[in-house]
């Protein structure tokens, strides 16, 4: 039986594991973190942990899980402790993290969540929830006053459920109380997600107090972010492996890629940590990084977890490694996707994608596309939909767009590549079957369907006859044909 990771047992780890080069215990708190997911483990906490070690000062972190007990029950035995481990195929490379101080869980208790939020240790507070939390309504991105959550919360707001509910009872008591506002630090993959965060708080606020409201936009600082490291759900078996090599169990291991980003707004209500000093990069406007990031990275990934999937592939190295799949997805990222962004200094967009194709390619990561392929409603407007619309505005190709577009509808009607029955993880994917059930193996009907989702297309790429057109003959070559007799037939076209 092998021991758990603990402070008690570090002596025993491996000396090739990298450790805090500081005492955790002698550094207070100054952030909590909503979503304490992998993803914060393996990128916002180390950065904390980095600025630790070289800048001091009381910046250790208290994460909430917004839904699960699961990371605070790996996190607490351990008093915290855990182990990222980055891998690419040149190497492999342990390092204990002790950025993060206690875990806890919001809907077992959301008043000791509110009251630590509230209190004046807590300068900062970040979120990595996904686009889900935010409680957003599909029609105008603003939030969703009928979302189940946002209705309890406006009539409980002393216990609320959803993430805006919790800032903002802990924003009220701040105000209440006179402490100091905070800096609401979103790190999710959302365009301008400070600004879409502070108009979710802000709608919130004058629906429950309009004096609240006002405090917020006079004080409250909501800078945008971009992050960028790419983390794969940890497995049993990358638990297991773990073990056998240090000697110890991590259940809260998180596994990565050596490559890490964080480009943050220069915006911040009161004090911060000096993240620049660590590998961050604090800007004027974060935007153009962003940009580039929805649509480079996750729009290739969205478009190989679903036409890969299509291939009978499981990883995202063994589609960018599919000579047709990967040459589409160059030919993507260069003639479609690159020239919908503006350059701006310090972001070199061809170096950029040669990096991405590096990364996509790395075999240690184990990136399964499913887990890409999730929630496909709330991802593509901002990865594959936004840049088709600005280039069929323009009157210029979208033919590679327009077939990612109707593979993820293929997809979405829960058909793998063995024509299987398969469930699809997407909140709307009751209305895909509803789709599905009238209009049968009718590719117009099926297009038709899905672009009335207000949910996903805007109104003018609704209306937009030829886009209607190119779908449904991507989407019935799909049927009739398959994926990869429809992408060299694509890819033959863009030849001539």
């Amino acid at each position: 039986m092998i021991a758990r990771l603990h402070p008690s047992r570090l002596a025993s780890l491996p000396p090739g594991v990298a450790r805090p080069a500081y005492d955790p215990a002698s550094h207070g708190v100054g952030i909590v973190h909503l979503g304490l997911g992998a993803f914060h483990r393996a990128h916002q906490a180390v950065y904390l942990d980095r600025v630790l070690a070289t800048e001091g000062g009381d910046w250790r972190v208290i994460g909430v899980s917004c839904h699960s007990p699961l990371p605070r029950d790996h996190l607490k035995p351990q008093e915290c402790l855990y182990l990222v481990r980055e891998r690419d195929v040149a190497r492999e490379r342990y390092q204990l993290i002790g950025s993060i101080a206690d875990a806890l869980v919001a809907p077992e208790n959301p008043a000791a969540v509110i009251k630590l939020m509230s209190s004046r240790a807590i300068r900062i507070i970040s979120l990595t929830i996904t686009e889900k939390g935010y409680c957003r309504s599909a029609a105008d991105g603003g939030l969703d006053l009928r979302h189940h959550d946002i209705v309890h919360d406006l009539e409980h707001l002393s216990h609320p459920r959803s993430a805006p509910g919790l800032l903002l009872a802990a924003l009220r008591e701040r105000q209440r109380t006179g402490t100091a506002p905070p800096t609401l630090l979103s790190c999710d993959n959302l365009p301008q997600n400070g600004a879409t965060l502070r108009a979710v708080l802000m709608q919130l606020a004058s629906v429950q107090e309009p004096a609240l409201a006002e405090w917020i936009e006079r004080h409250v600082a909501f800078p945008s972010t971009m992050v960028d490291r790419i983390v794969p759900a940890t497995t049993p078996e990358d638990r297991q492996q773990a073990a056998a090599a240090l000697g110890v169990l991590d259940e809260a291991l998180v596994c990565t890629e050596p490559f890490t980003q964080w480009v943050i707004e220069d915006r911040f209500a009161t004090e911060r940590p000096q993240l620049e000093r660590v590998g961050a990069q604090l800007v004027a406007d974060v935007h153009p990084f962003e940009l580039a990031k929805l649509r480079l990275l996750n729009g290739s990934h969205s478009t190989m977890a679903y036409l890969g999937s299509l291939l009978g592939h499981t990883y995202v190295h063994e589609a960018i490694a599919d000579e047709l799949l990967g040459a589409l997805i160059r030919r993507m990222m260069g003639s479609e996707l690159a020239p919908t962004l503006t350059p701006v200094a310090g972001l070199d967009l061809s170096a950029y994608q040669q990096a991405l194709l590096a990364r996509f390619a790395n075999p240690a990561l184990a990136h399964r596309l499913q887990q890409i392929a999730m929630d496909g409603s709330q991802k593509l407007p901002q990865r594959l939909l936004r840049p088709l619309q600005q280039r069929l505005e323009r009157g210029e190709s979208a033919v590679l767009l327009t077939l990612a577009v109707a593979a993820w509808i293929y997809y979405a009607l829960g058909r793998a590549a063995t024509e299987a029955p398969r469930v699809v993880d997407d909140p709307l994917a009751a209305k895909y079957r509803d789709i599905s059930e009238w209009a049968g193996t009718d590719a117009s009907a099926i297009v038709a369907g899905f672009l009335k989702l207000s949910e996903v297309f805007t109104p003018e790429l609704a209306a937009h006859a030829r886009l209607h057109r190119m779908l449904a003959e991507h989407l019935q070559a799909l049927f009739t044909s398959g994926a990869r007799a429809t992408m060299r037939t694509v890819w033959s076209g863009l030849s001539q």
